[in-house]
């Protein structure tokens, strides 16, 4: 029988240790997912034109909206799933991992049909330019006959995660972006495909990177490894992961149904300016992709932790958590700062140089403000760890929100700069309401464990000597 050997328990050992040696390999991860919509921005905007940009801008707010979707229902599943490994339960395990395997696919399928069918009714109501409509529909078309090939890999990877496996996901994601970079070539430089070339690489991608790791679990992993009469769909575990999952996913679609309405302020500003959103939310999301990993990273140590039942290692595992959350922020505003004309200049030419300067604008002012997403990153990596869902579902819907509303009051009068400030009024909000319940919830989890230790003093047969010292 072949051995797991990356299987990690984080319920001992080095806290700080353990959230950066999970939280590395998904911040590469996530960095190589990044490069699928990057690179299809980089090379069609090179090679295809602006307005061939300014199309896969439009198309990725939708895309994002319903790929997040599934990724918000495996994250949620995969919270169980480190739940019962942190308790030692790998029969629940499984049947976990089954459950959601089967409900997610069925779903996956239904979904696919529904966003083909209504692709270019969304378009049309976001006000896309004509000239750029067909070409952003036959995107999001391609890209939507792949969700099946983006679900089977989540799932998969969350399941590897939620053991403390986040290596073996990034192995194969690193593949499937390389090749995700040769096939763009290859459509859109060679075959001259322009747009749906791009969308077609995506998709070979994709496909790929679900393969192998479908195939390395079966092969790999003794534990995940199903038979015949363990492939069920336990209707108790279902509506369990529904509950988690709904939450999770809504909580990313959020995400993503404010940027598409904010897509919907940006667009009367003109191709420029829908070009220059396109470029510098790439830049977004490569700078947000280390917070979030590391949030993922506290929600897999926090959830085994509270399966072990080991209170003060949650502590730890917020506190440290957080730290590394602010470390990171040191790091990139340099970064971003120095390097916006470089990393404008990645997406378009210099001719096009009234992209380039939005683009150096937005990003300069950015790099102060991405300090607000890694703590509120940190603090919904706790609540999620600790099971309390709603609690992030609500602030990322009160974050968009306020977002939202300043990016219509804001971006008339400001253009790209009121995109940026409505970005900052936004994270405010959300750090408004989280901190507060954060701290609440934390007196109450150390007023837990204090009446635990008495408890176990009032149990254990100690003579009156040995009390006094352990009160001194």
């Amino acid at each position: 029988m072949v051995t797991l050997v990356l299987i990690t328990d984080m319920t001992n050992g080095n806290i700080s240790k353990h959230l950066v040696k999970f939280a590395v390999p998904l911040i590469l991860g996530n960095f190589f997912q990044l490069t699928y919509n990057a690179a299809d921005s980089i090379i069609v905007g090179r090679f295809v034109g602006t307005n061939a940009l300014a199309a896969v801008g439009i198309a990725n707010p939708i895309m994002n909206i319903v790929m997040f979707f599934i990724m918000g229902i495996c994250m949620g599943a995969s919270v169980l799933m480190s739940e019962y490994f942190g308790k030692g339960d790998i029969k629940k395990l499984k049947r976990e991992v089954s459950t959601t395997m089967i409900g997610g696919f069925i779903f996956t399928v239904v979904l696919i049909i529904i966003c083909i069918i209504i692709t270019k009714p969304i378009l049309e109501l976001i006000r896309t330019p004509k000239e750029i409509l067909s070409d952003a529909a036959n995107y999001l078309r391609i890209i939507f006959l792949g969700l099946i090939f983006t679900f089977l890999y989540n799932v998969y990877a969350a399941t590897l995660r939620s053991i403390g496996d986040s290596k073996i996901p990034l192995i194969f994601l690193i593949i499937s972006s390389f090749l995700n970079v040769i096939m763009d070539m290859v459509f859109v430089v060679l075959f001259k495909m322009g747009v749906p070339g791009s969308a077609l690489a995506t998709l070979t991608a994709e496909m790929i990177s679900s393969v192998l790791c479908i195939t390395y679990v079966y092969l790999k992993v003794p534990i995940l490894r199903f038979s015949k009469k363990e492939i069920v769909l336990d209707k108790g575990l279902l509506k369990a992961t529904i509950n988690y999952s709904w939450v999770t996913a809504m909580q990313q679609t959020c995400l993503y149904v404010g940027k598409f309405l904010i897509q919907g302020a940006v667009n009367p500003l003109g191709v420029e300016a829908i070009a220059t959103f396109n470029a510098v939310n790439r830049v977004d999301d490569f700078a947000f992709t280390p917070e979030q990993s590391i949030s993922n990273g506290m929600t897999t140590f926090l959830a085994q932790n509270r399966g072990a039942k080991k209170q003060e290692r949650i502590k730890g595992g917020f506190w440290s958590g957080m730290k590394i959350e602010t470390l990171y922020w040191c790091i990139i505003v340099g970064i971003i700062y120095f390097g916006a004309h470089s990393i404008m200049n990645l997406f378009v030419s210099e001719k096009n140089s009234k992209v380039v300067e939005l683009g150096i604008i937005y990003l300069q002012m950015m790099a102060f403000f991405y300090l607000l997403p890694s703590w509120t990153n940190g603090i919904q990596g706790y609540f999620r760890g600790m099971g309390d869902l709603k609690i992030t579902l609500k602030s990322t819907f009160i974050q968009i929100v306020g977002r939202v509303v300043f990016a219509y009051l804001l971006a008339p009068k400001f253009g790209i700069v009121g995109i940026a400030l409505s970005c900052l009024a936004g994270w405010i909000v959300m750090l408004a309401y989280e901190v507060p319940l954060c701290i609440k919830h934390r007196r109450s989890y150390s007023c837990l464990t204090n009446t635990n230790i008495v408890h176990l003093v009032h149990q254990t047969n100690v003579s009156d000597i040995s009390i006094k010292k352990w009160k001194r």
